[in-house]
């Protein structure tokens, strides 16, 4: 298992190699909202699963992007077969523009080589906002720029691959798959590239009963600019009470420090990010994340309860 995890690691650090800016908003808490990124992650465990995010970037500076997050999903059991369920909103506002997406996800669930195969898509609604009336131009009629409120609107489809097996987990997705382009008034329009994520991660259990540790790894790339968070955590669990400290790298990007916990299905969890560029240490981002799950059972009462494979 421990070997499972050090390729899944390699991989992720092996799969680009320069970083930039990108469209896709970016969570510190990704191994909790997996969905976000791809779809075939709804439904992964035997539970409803909620979360909520928000993230306020760039601290300090004006105009700095603020993002929140909001999704559910869970499995069900039909005609034989598992299957996950899930919808999303996200809010995205750097600056003048505004991006929203509200989306519906679905994932066919298969067994194979002794763990659970998902193939998922989701359909979603992007509409994009400009407001023009915060500009400060020298020359207010230039026609490259709306001195007013501008709006579009468009459909995207996302598609992904999410495989778990015992203690260890991967998966593939890409968003943005039919590279909308989404007018902004009359001349004006932005084009999204299709963006795509490779993920994994695994739990190892030590010696002790109360503690186990939990590394993962997100990369992405449109194929112009690329990020991998390398994160690594511990965590504490005694009874239904959980605990965890961990903390993520971002090559030529950024540390992450993070802290959180659960008691009776309700999650709280805290990161800061820390750019490693010239900016000072107090102008990160500071993220809350917020969940609640409750055990289901996809059978009749009494008849072969699904037990997850995922031990987050």
């Amino acid at each position: 298992m421990k070997r499972h995890c050090l390729l899944l690691i390699v991989l992720g650090l092996l799969a680009f190699g320069k970083a930039s800016a990108q469209y896709d908003a970016s969570f510190s808490h990704y191994w909790m909202m997996e969905p976000s990124f791809n779809p075939a992650a709804v439904g992964k465990e035997s539970k409803l699963n909620v979360n909520a995010a928000y993230n306020h970037g760039f601290t300090g500076f004006e105009n700095n992007p603020k993002t929140m997050y909001a999704g559910a999903d869970m499995p069900f059991y039909f005609i034989g077969a598992y299957h996950g369920a899930g919808v999303q909103f996200l809010n995205d506002q750097i600056g003048l523009f505004r991006h929203t997406r509200f989306a519906l996800q679905y994932a066919y669930k298969h067994k194979l080589l002794g763990g659970m195969l998902s193939v998922g898509l989701q359909a979603a609604m992007l509409s994009e906002t400009f407001d023009g009336s915060g500009l400060d131009l020298e020359d207010s009629s230039d026609p490259a720029f709306s001195s007013s409120e501008v709006e579009g609107s468009g459909f995207d489809l996302a598609a992904g691959l999410f495989y778990t097996h015992r203690n260890w987990w991967a998966g593939a997705s890409v968003q943005h798959a039919l590279a909308p382009v989404i007018e902004l008034g009359e001349t004006n329009e932005i084009e999204l590239d299709r963006t795509y994520y490779l993920t994994g991660g695994c739990n190892i259990r030590l010696r002790s009963p109360f503690l186990t540790i939990h590394p993962s790894v997100l990369a992405r790339t449109d194929l112009t600019a690329w990020r991998v968070d390398i994160t690594g955590r511990v965590k504490y669990t005694n009874d239904k009470k959980v605990m965890y400290v961990g903390a993520t790298y971002s090559p030529t990007t950024s540390v992450t420090v993070m802290v959180g916990g659960m008691v009776h299905g309700i999650s709280l969890g805290y990161s800061y990010e820390m750019y490693t560029s010239t900016l000072s240490v107090g102008n990160g981002s500071h993220e809350l994340c917020v969940g609640y799950q409750t055990d289901l059972n996809l059978y009749k009462k009494g008849r072969n309860k699904h037990k997850s494979v995922r031990f987050l």
